[in-house]
């Protein structure tokens, strides 16, 4: 089963005096590329934190936010009195005269005026925000499975286009070869010299085997089958249905070069513009 690599999730704790609020998201990423916004007094367990994404995501561009709302009546922020006091006696050997009351309004807002008093992360709390972040991913994971499964059905509506523009060519191939066939006769014909037959003949089968898209349409019928059975596997690989729509394109890439017939032409190209939007949306493939 395939997972998308974009998804969201989000988790909150309530505790006595807080609130904690965790919330992730990932896009398409072909590493684990982990960004953290997380409050200065829970640093201490980023390093944590990151080793429970990763085990769990595995792999894309993953935001994740962790904020600290206090609930207390308690205001949790507390007025450095002596430096407040020092910037106002400062103001005033410049002004003598101020008005102290709005000094007091300035002074609040220089540096080191307020402090927010620094707090030890309690086991137990941490276990709880622990919970959480797992609650988060878990509702993140089941984003992604959600979104697989729409990827799902795109690439398999995509394959079997393509499975029947191969019928198309199948189809055409007869009318190809007689074609090109014509042609030849035709061009030989315009010949004045005599042409030996015996070396026509072993030049025509030689030109024709240069022409022939047999493999071709083997190989792809086989890659399509393959992408098809790979979506469908246990675990989601999106590099080894990356690697697969890589020969599918060969082989379409071969048949379009050997086509020598516009009606097959314009069929390799409906190909193509299938296989683009199979490829654009691999790239979102755990």
């Amino acid at each position: 089963m395939i997972q998308s690599m974009t998804g969201f999730g989000k988790s909150t704790l309530l505790l006595t005096q807080k609130k904690i609020t965790f919330e992730i998201k990932s896009l398409n990423s072909k590493t684990l590329d982990l960004n953290t916004r997380i409050p200065q007094a829970y640093r201490e367990k980023e390093l944590q934190i990151r080793k429970q994404i990763a085990d769990t995501l595995e792999r894309g561009k993953i935001d994740l936010t962790l904020t600290i709302e206090n609930t207390s009546d308690k205001n949790s922020t507390i007025i450095n009195a002596d430096i407040v006091k020092g910037y106002i006696n400062q103001m005033l050997q410049i002004i003598p005269n101020a008005d102290t009351t709005e000094l007091l309004k300035m002074a609040v807002r220089m540096p080191d005026a307020l402090v927010i008093p620094s707090e030890e992360i309690q086991e137990e709390e941490y276990k709880q925000i622990e919970n959480i972040i797992q609650q988060a991913l878990a509702e993140l994971k089941q984003f992604r499975i959600q979104e697989g499964k729409n990827l799902q059905k795109d690439f398999e509506l995509r394959i079997e286009n393509i499975k029947k523009l191969l019928v198309e060519i199948e189809k055409l191939d007869p009318e190809r070869l007689l074609s090109v066939r014509e042609r030849l006769e035709k061009s030989v014909a315009e010949i004045a010299e005599r042409v030996d037959e015996n070396r026509f003949e072993q030049e025509l089968i030689f030109y024709f085997e240069k022409l022939d898209i047999t493999e071709e349409k083997v190989r792809l019928s086989n890659h399509l089958n393959y992408f098809l059975e790979t979506l469908n596997e246990p675990q989601s690989n999106g590099r080894k249905l990356g690697f697969i729509a890589q020969e599918m394109g060969r082989e379409i890439n071969t048949l379009g070069s050997k086509a020598s017939h516009a009606g097959m032409q314009q069929i390799v190209v409906l190909m193509k513009n299938e296989l683009e939007k199979i490829k654009e949306q691999v790239l979102n493939i755990l």
